[in-house]
């Protein structure tokens, strides 16, 4: 995953990032299923993928945070 489809994600939301890893992680078990019938070349198929989903989540993770944080914080008042 290349920085720029990272900075792509950080501009969806929490529902769509959770599609998005959802959809992942099922290409990813039809990776391990062609590794383990042998029909994929390429081994690394799956490495990568489960990395992708990692990265999806810690994005995920982020927002929450921070809008867990942007909750918490009492709004500035105008001082005139």
């Amino acid at each position: 995953m290349k920085r720029k489809e990272i900075n792509e994600l950080r501009g969806k939301t929490i529902q769509e990032l959770a599609k998005i890893a959802e959809a992942k992680k099922i290409e990813a078990e039809k990776a391990k299923m062609k590794i383990m019938g042998g029909k994929e070349k390429n081994l690394k198929v799956r490495r990568n993928l489960t990395r992708e989903i990692a990265k999806i989540l810690t994005l995920v993770r982020e927002k929450e945070i921070i809008e867990a944080l942007s909750s918490l914080e009492p709004k500035k008042e105008e001082v005139k």
